[in-house]
Protein backbone atom coordinates (compact mmCIF):
# COMPACT_ATOMS: atom_id res chain seq x y z
CA UNK A 1 0.00 0.00 0.00
CA UNK A 2 3.16 2.37 0.80
CA UNK A 3 4.23 1.75 -2.98
CA UNK A 4 1.04 2.93 -4.18
CA UNK A 5 0.63 6.22 -2.05
CA UNK A 6 4.54 7.35 -2.46
CA UNK A 7 4.21 8.93 -5.90
CA UNK A 8 0.87 10.35 -4.98
CA UNK A 9 2.49 11.62 -1.72
CA UNK A 10 5.43 12.95 -3.62
CA UNK A 11 3.47 14.98 -6.15
CA UNK A 12 1.37 16.33 -3.78
CA UNK A 13 4.36 17.97 -1.99
CA UNK A 14 6.12 18.48 -5.42
CA UNK A 15 2.99 20.30 -6.55
CA UNK A 16 2.58 22.16 -3.04
CA UNK A 17 6.39 23.77 -2.94
CA UNK A 18 5.87 24.68 -6.85
CA UNK A 19 2.10 26.54 -6.98
CA UNK A 20 2.68 27.30 -3.45
CA UNK A 21 5.66 28.84 -2.70
CA UNK A 22 7.95 29.33 -6.04
CA UNK A 23 4.63 30.56 -8.18
CA UNK A 24 4.15 33.38 -5.91
CA UNK A 25 7.33 34.35 -5.52
CA UNK A 26 8.09 34.25 -8.97
CA UNK A 27 4.68 36.50 -9.74
CA UNK A 28 5.30 38.73 -6.51
CA UNK A 29 9.03 39.31 -7.77
CA UNK A 30 7.83 40.22 -11.10
CA UNK A 31 5.18 42.08 -10.07
CA UNK A 32 7.67 44.20 -7.86
CA UNK A 33 10.17 44.84 -10.72
CA UNK A 34 7.63 45.39 -13.59
CA UNK A 35 4.92 47.26 -11.67
CA UNK A 36 6.16 48.20 -8.09
CA UNK A 37 2.86 51.18 -7.78
CA UNK A 38 0.57 48.78 -8.56
CA UNK A 39 2.23 45.94 -6.56
CA UNK A 40 2.54 48.32 -3.34
CA UNK A 41 -1.53 48.80 -3.70
CA UNK A 42 -1.80 51.68 -5.36
CA UNK A 43 -0.76 54.08 -3.14
CA UNK A 44 -1.94 57.74 -3.35
CA UNK A 45 0.93 59.75 -1.81
CA UNK A 46 0.19 63.89 -0.41
CA UNK A 47 3.48 65.43 0.56
CA UNK A 48 4.68 62.08 0.23
CA UNK A 49 2.22 60.04 2.83
CA UNK A 50 0.10 58.07 2.03
CA UNK A 51 -3.69 58.95 2.18
CA UNK A 52 -5.25 55.81 0.74
CA UNK A 53 -5.28 53.64 -2.06
CA UNK A 54 -6.77 54.05 -5.92
CA UNK A 55 -8.38 50.77 -5.31
CA UNK A 56 -10.42 50.87 -2.39
CA UNK A 57 -12.79 53.74 -1.57
CA UNK A 58 -13.21 56.02 1.58
CA UNK A 59 -15.93 56.71 3.49
CA UNK A 60 -16.26 60.40 2.30
CA UNK A 61 -19.20 61.83 4.51
CA UNK A 62 -18.28 65.75 5.07
CA UNK A 63 -21.25 67.70 2.69
CA UNK A 64 -17.69 69.66 1.53
CA UNK A 65 -16.77 66.22 -0.34
CA UNK A 66 -17.95 63.50 -2.84
CA UNK A 67 -19.46 60.95 -1.24
CA UNK A 68 -18.88 57.26 -2.19
CA UNK A 69 -21.18 54.48 -2.98
CA UNK A 70 -22.01 52.79 -0.34
CA UNK A 71 -20.36 49.87 1.31
CA UNK A 72 -21.45 46.61 2.59
CA UNK A 73 -18.96 45.63 4.31
CA UNK A 74 -18.49 45.22 8.37
CA UNK A 75 -16.02 44.62 10.93
CA UNK A 76 -15.60 44.11 15.10
CA UNK A 77 -18.52 45.99 16.82
CA UNK A 78 -15.77 49.15 19.11
CA UNK A 79 -17.90 48.04 22.24
CA UNK A 80 -17.94 44.12 21.90
CA UNK A 81 -15.61 42.81 20.13
CA UNK A 82 -17.48 39.30 19.86
CA UNK A 83 -20.21 40.86 17.49
CA UNK A 84 -19.62 42.77 14.25
CA UNK A 85 -21.75 45.94 12.47
CA UNK A 86 -21.28 47.84 9.62
CA UNK A 87 -17.52 49.07 9.06
CA UNK A 88 -17.70 50.42 5.41
CA UNK A 89 -15.04 50.31 3.18
CA UNK A 90 -12.80 47.57 5.65
CA UNK A 91 -10.61 45.55 3.01
CA UNK A 92 -10.47 43.35 5.04
CA UNK A 93 -13.57 42.07 4.58
CA UNK A 94 -15.23 42.82 1.49
CA UNK A 95 -18.10 41.47 0.52
CA UNK A 96 -21.14 42.31 -1.19
CA UNK A 97 -24.51 42.62 0.61
CA UNK A 98 -25.91 39.45 -0.76
CA UNK A 99 -29.42 40.53 -0.60
CA UNK A 100 -32.06 40.18 -3.67
CA UNK A 101 -34.23 42.66 -5.34
CA UNK A 102 -37.02 40.93 -2.80
CA UNK A 103 -35.39 41.43 0.49
CA UNK A 104 -37.03 43.98 3.04
CA UNK A 105 -33.22 44.98 4.21
CA UNK A 106 -32.19 46.07 0.32
CA UNK A 107 -35.14 48.25 -0.16
CA UNK A 108 -35.38 49.35 3.74
CA UNK A 109 -31.78 50.66 2.61
CA UNK A 110 -32.05 52.11 -0.62
CA UNK A 111 -35.21 53.66 0.66
CA UNK A 112 -33.37 55.39 3.94
CA UNK A 113 -30.07 56.31 1.42
CA UNK A 114 -32.81 58.05 -1.29
CA UNK A 115 -34.06 60.08 1.74
CA UNK A 116 -30.71 60.97 2.85
CA UNK A 117 -28.89 62.04 -0.38
CA UNK A 118 -32.52 63.70 -1.03
CA UNK A 119 -31.77 65.85 2.03
CA UNK A 120 -28.22 66.51 1.59
CA UNK A 121 -28.57 67.37 -2.04
CA UNK A 122 -31.91 69.53 -1.76
CA UNK A 123 -30.91 71.95 -5.03
CA UNK A 124 -30.09 69.17 -6.95
CA UNK A 125 -33.61 67.60 -6.13
CA UNK A 126 -35.33 71.16 -7.37
CA UNK A 127 -33.26 70.98 -10.32
CA UNK A 128 -35.04 67.60 -11.08
CA UNK A 129 -32.22 65.35 -11.18
CA UNK A 130 -32.44 61.84 -11.06
CA UNK A 131 -30.60 59.90 -8.30
CA UNK A 132 -27.86 57.72 -10.11
CA UNK A 133 -27.92 54.05 -8.99
CA UNK A 134 -24.49 54.03 -8.04
CA UNK A 135 -24.92 56.21 -5.02
CA UNK A 136 -27.76 53.95 -3.90
CA UNK A 137 -25.97 50.47 -4.32
CA UNK A 138 -23.15 48.85 -3.20
CA UNK A 139 -20.83 47.12 -5.50
CA UNK A 140 -19.80 43.46 -5.27
CA UNK A 141 -16.83 44.17 -3.53
CA UNK A 142 -18.09 46.21 -0.85
CA UNK A 143 -14.87 48.71 -1.73
CA UNK A 144 -15.22 50.09 -4.76
CA UNK A 145 -12.97 53.46 -5.00
CA UNK A 146 -15.26 55.30 -8.37
CA UNK A 147 -18.48 57.08 -8.73
CA UNK A 148 -20.53 57.51 -12.47
CA UNK A 149 -20.25 61.26 -13.81
CA UNK A 150 -23.77 61.36 -13.03
CA UNK A 151 -23.20 60.51 -8.91
CA UNK A 152 -20.78 63.27 -8.88
CA UNK A 153 -22.72 66.03 -10.93
CA UNK A 154 -25.63 65.32 -8.77
CA UNK A 155 -23.51 66.61 -5.30
CA UNK A 156 -22.16 69.43 -7.46
CA UNK A 157 -24.63 72.12 -5.88
CA UNK A 158 -23.93 70.88 -2.15
CA UNK A 159 -20.15 70.98 -2.72
CA UNK A 160 -20.28 74.04 -4.22
CA UNK A 161 -22.11 75.71 -1.43
CA UNK A 162 -20.24 74.46 0.79
CA UNK A 163 -16.69 75.68 -0.50
CA UNK A 164 -18.14 78.50 -1.89
CA UNK A 165 -17.31 77.64 -5.62
CA UNK A 166 -18.74 78.14 -8.74
CA UNK A 167 -20.86 75.63 -9.61
CA UNK A 168 -19.22 75.81 -13.17
CA UNK A 169 -15.58 74.84 -11.32
CA UNK A 170 -16.99 72.10 -10.00
CA UNK A 171 -18.43 70.75 -13.22
CA UNK A 172 -15.02 71.24 -14.85
CA UNK A 173 -13.37 69.30 -12.04
CA UNK A 174 -15.56 66.63 -12.87
CA UNK A 175 -15.11 66.63 -16.28
CA UNK A 176 -11.29 66.51 -15.92
CA UNK A 177 -11.01 64.04 -13.68
CA UNK A 178 -13.45 61.70 -15.29
CA UNK A 179 -11.79 58.43 -16.88
CA UNK A 180 -13.01 56.75 -20.13
CA UNK A 181 -13.42 52.88 -20.23
CA UNK A 182 -10.66 50.62 -20.61
CA UNK A 183 -9.71 50.82 -24.76
CA UNK A 184 -12.78 52.71 -24.91
CA UNK A 185 -15.11 49.80 -25.11
CA UNK A 186 -14.55 47.87 -21.91
CA UNK A 187 -16.64 49.12 -18.95
CA UNK A 188 -18.06 52.54 -18.30
CA UNK A 189 -17.20 56.40 -17.59
CA UNK A 190 -16.05 56.24 -13.87
CA UNK A 191 -14.43 58.95 -11.48
CA UNK A 192 -12.14 57.93 -8.81
CA UNK A 193 -13.86 59.50 -5.58
CA UNK A 194 -10.43 60.03 -3.64
CA UNK A 195 -8.43 61.46 -6.43
CA UNK A 196 -11.32 63.74 -6.93
CA UNK A 197 -11.51 65.09 -3.44
CA UNK A 198 -7.79 65.58 -3.27
CA UNK A 199 -8.35 67.46 -6.34
CA UNK A 200 -11.06 69.40 -5.02
CA UNK A 201 -8.60 70.33 -1.83
CA UNK A 202 -6.23 71.76 -4.19
CA UNK A 203 -8.52 74.54 -5.95
CA UNK A 204 -8.36 77.50 -4.74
Amino acid sequence: MLRELRPALVLFLFLSVVTGVLYPLAITGAASVLFPRQAGGSLVLVDGKPVGSELIGQNFTSPRYFHPRPSATSGPDPVDASKSGPLPYNAAASVGSNLGPTSKSLVDRVTASVAALRAENPEAVREGLAIPADLVTTSGSGLDPDISPQAARFQVSRIAAARKLPEERVHDLILRMTQAPLAGVLGEPRINVLRLNLALDAMK
